[in-house]
């Protein structure tokens, strides 16, 4: 999962990842210069968090808590 520390759907991402019992591994953007490349490339030039990769390599940006436990949950 990519994102901010001033994100609050980020943090709201991190709640449902947590609540389902998925683990994650947080990368922050503003601190990685290659991490927010990434978001970029994969977000038409945009910055949009959070960018979530699961392992089949499919992507969700700014899901809603739906659309995440949705994805999560199967």
């Amino acid at each position: 999962m990519y994102g901010t520390t001033w994100c609050p759907d980020c943090r709201r991402a991190q709640r449902v990842l947590d609540q389902v019992g998925r683990p994650y591994t947080y990368v922050n953007i503003e601190s990685d210069e290659q991490a927010a490349a990434y978001v970029m490339q994969v977000n038409r030039g945009h910055q949009s968090v959070p960018t979530i990769v699961f392992p089949d390599g499919s992507i969700l940006v700014e899901p809603s808590n739906m659309e995440l436990q949705a994805k999560l949950i199967g």
